[in-house]
């Protein structure tokens, strides 16, 4: 029912945790499914330096966590908010109609994370 890749942040999650002494936290719950996320970072000027995730929910919530960690350590704040919901279904091999809400919730987060900045 899962792509590998989707398995494979499931059970070797990236940058799982919480950021000691972010600049930044988000965190959001999907008030249908009850499934919640969290992201915080650290900034070097305007580049993302560390970014962690914390979830609890479903397997697609926790790979698509774990992916957009992936995706956006490393860019600038601006590259950052140009990551698209697609570009994140895509890392991770595509996503049951059943289970979209997982990338909206990533996106969401990032998107409330980056607010500001």
């Amino acid at each position: 029912m899962y792509s590998a890749e989707v398995l494979d942040h499931f059970q070797n999650p990236r940058n799982p945790g919480e950021v000691e002494a972010p600049d930044r936290a988000a965190k959001l719950e999907n008030p249908v499914c009850g499934d919640i996320l969290e992201l915080t970072l650290k900034l070097e000027g305007k580049r993302v330096a560390e970014i962690r995730f914390r979830a609890k929910g479903c397997v697609p919530a926790m790979a698509c966590g774990s992916a957009i960690t992936e995706m956006i350590k490393g860019k600038t704040v601006e590259e950052a908010r140009q990551v698209r919901r697609e570009e994140l279904v895509d890392k991770v091999g595509g996503l049951p109609q059943a289970s979209a809400h997982a990338s909206h919730l990533a996106m969401d987060t990032l998107a409330k994370l980056l607010r500001g900045l």
